[in-house]
């Protein structure tokens, strides 16, 4: 996990709290969240996945017919069909989020997600050899920052 992190650069609010004497992270997500927000990021930090076609995929985004038009896109190449049914672009997350994040934002958000859902793949599809792919080179445009999950074939 990402425990060097400044998180009080990342997020500088809080410490304009309290007429500025500041308040702690938790403290402050408290008074700014919502219980349908926690369990929506909780499902987006802990996803379900599940297989189809010879393909290891996210349950809360599947559909059939997209999956079936991406068979036919790729002539059956089952890693490609999972590579874009399984990807992010960080920014869309919270595309109506303002400010608009840092690089350090993005950075930080692929790689908690990439932490997260790695050790998370193994019990849910133990028969599967999954990878999370998170390219972290610098990219001039953060639509380019995306995560992915695809079977290691």
């Amino acid at each position: 996990m990402q425990d060097s992190v400044n998180h009080a650069a990342l997020i500088p609010e809080p410490k304009a709290w309290n007429h500025g004497a500041g308040i702690d992270l938790n403290r402050s997500i408290g008074g700014e969240g919502n219980y349908e927000h926690f369990i929506g990021y909780g499902r987006m930090l802990w996803p379900q996945f599940m297989e189809y076609d010879d393909c290891v995929l996210f349950t809360d985004r599947f559909t059939e017919k997209n999956c079936r038009a991406f068979m036919e896109q790729t002539k059956g190449d089952n890693r490609a069909v999972e590579v874009v049914m399984n990807h992010w672009h960080i920014e869309d997350m919270f595309c109506s989020a303002e400010p608009r994040p840092t690089q350090e934002m993005i950075l930080y958000i692929g790689r908690l997600l990439k932490d997260i859902w790695q050790p998370k793949l193994a019990p849910d599809v133990p028969n599967r050899s999954v990878s999370v792919s998170f390219p972290e080179e610098y990219q001039e445009d953060f639509l380019n920052c995306e995560i992915s999950l695809f079977q290691d074939r």
